[in-house]
């Protein structure tokens, strides 16, 4: 940019600031069609100047002569009219009435101007075109085609009525009739000619708008559909993990219900007649006590599946990204064998972050469930999270089989997968990069073949985390 446009900016940033709550409020109009609540704030500033300086022009005016001309009363009381229908359309346009504000004031300049021409003549109004002008670029860009070329008509009316006002006056005072009207095929040429530019330009303008306004609308819908394919995509990826942790959870459902089970020998120590019944009593009790503490990890493992399975939104909350961690990590206990080592390293410093708790979830399964393909024979899959540089670093790795350089700039993409055919669907990966992108985060890879994997993982953090903050992630975390 050069130093006279700095300059200029410069100028006008200050002008823009001082304009800008007046342009606001000219804006804040109940009006419905976009194109006419696009046009309001000029509408409304056209309206207000023009009802301002017409009558300082009069006065102007007014005040060169010691005896007002005949007529001149009469087009100047018009015009008057015209400045208080100025600011009524403005009050109008305020209250969702904008065409017929614009009507309005179109209709009251072709009056003004026919009284003018009438009384004055067209040579008296030719060497001030405003009001002609004005009328047929409203008509046209505001009002449209039709009340352009209505517009047109109206003014060739005027300026005839003008022309023979010019030679009444011209037979009166003994001069050519004719040369009255001399003008007035050019006259009418000059304005059909400017009405016919104003008619394609506002096509052309309005074609435009049109499709724009369609290109809009098929953004909106695709983006619409995006949406809510990314949302079934998501929920897919969320049924297909709660499969893969199917087998895992059976296992500790048989757990807790063989707990049960043993729990409730104890009623049998009731046909025992050598038995003291204040020990049974103590021993049914304990018995109880344990059948409800192994029923709650049950309602708390179904309400973890049920929750995580829930077609719902993304909602993102406070969460200490170190606990969450934690409390993923029987899930991920379940999801991988026992010949794969699971290890945890996470600071013991709070780590806020906000994140969708179910969508954490998921992309800490989907990116395990590829470590487990990755180590069919057994390995290790490790997970460490620290907070560094104003984000909370979450890496997560195995010692697989790692994947070549030239695969993982592609590894994010919908259905790519270095899997054999039909052992993945390519959508892992794709879903984790899109989950963590809407928290603000952002996800790479490191890997080398025979070198295992690393995912890395950088969600923003949210602030220091005082005691005050702690409680709030603690809270928040259990509700």
């Amino acid at each position: 940019m050069s130093p006279l446009d700095h300059l200029v900016q410069s100028l006008l940033r200050p002008i823009r600031r001082a304009i800008a709550p007046a342009m606001g409020w000219l804006a804040r109009v109940p009006i419905d069609d976009p194109i006419d609540r696009r046009n309001a704030p000029t509408m409304q500033l056209l309206f207000l100047v023009f009802g301002t300086t017409l009558p300082i022009s009069w006065a102007r005016h007014l005040s060169r002569f010691d005896d007002v001309p005949t007529g001149w009363l009469l087009v100047g009381a018009m015009d008057m009219v015209t400045a208080a229908l100025a600011f009524c359309g403005v009050v109008m346009i305020r209250y969702g009435r904008f065409r017929p504000a614009v009507i309005t004031f179109v209709s009251s300049l072709l009056v003004a101007l026919l009284i003018g021409h009438l009384k004055l003549g067209f040579q008296t109004h030719s060497v001030d075109q405003t009001s002609q002008m004005l009328s047929l670029a409203i008509g046209g860009l505001v009002l449209g085609r039709r009340a352009l070329w209505s517009v047109f008509l109206a003014i060739v009316a005027i300026f005839v009525a003008g022309f023979c006002a010019d030679a009444l006056r011209a037979q009166e005072s003994g001069q050519s009739v004719e040369m009255a009207f001399h003008y007035l095929p050019s006259a009418i040429f000059s304005y059909f000619v400017v009405t016919l530019v104003l008619d394609r330009c506002i096509t052309a303008l309005r074609a435009s708008l049109s499709e724009s306004e369609e290109r809009r609308r098929d953004l909106y819908r695709e983006i619409g559909e995006r949406e809510r394919a990314q949302s079934q995509l998501i929920h897919s990826q969320k049924m297909e993990a709660v499969g893969r942790l199917a087998s895992g959870v059976a296992h500790d459902f048989n757990n807790i219900l063989g707990v049960v089970v043993g729990y409730t020998h104890t009623r049998h120590q009731l046909d025992d007649t050598d038995h003291d019944l204040r020990t049974t009593a103590y021993e049914m009790a304990d018995a109880l006590d344990g059948i409800e503490q192994s029923a709650q990890k049950g309602i708390d493992l179904n309400k973890r599946l049920l929750h995580f399975s829930r077609p719902d939104q993304s909602h993102p909350v406070l969460v200490d990204a170190g606990r969450a961690l934690r409390e993923i990590q029987p899930m991920l206990r379940r999801l991988l064998p026992r010949t794969i080592a699971v290890s945890l390293d996470v600071a013991d410093d709070p780590m806020p972050v906000f994140v969708d708790r179910g969508h954490l979830e998921l992309a800490m399964l989907n990116i395990a469930s590829n470590a487990r393909d990755a180590m069919q024979e057994g390995g290790e899959f490790r997970i460490t999270a620290r907070c560094a540089q104003g984000v909370v670093d979450i890496r997560l790795s195995d010692t697989g089989h790692g994947i070549a350089r030239s695969m993982i700039d592609r590894v994010f993409e919908p259905f790519f997968s270095t899997k054999p055919a039909g052992a993945g669907t390519g959508l892992g990966l794709a879903t984790t990069h899109s989950l963590i992108a809407g928290a603000n985060g952002q996800i790479h890879l490191e890997s080398e073949p025979g070198c295992g994997t690393t995912v890395c993982i950088a969600l923003p953090l949210a602030i220091a985390a005082p005691p005050a903050l702690q409680q709030a992630i603690d809270y928040a975390w259990s509700t």
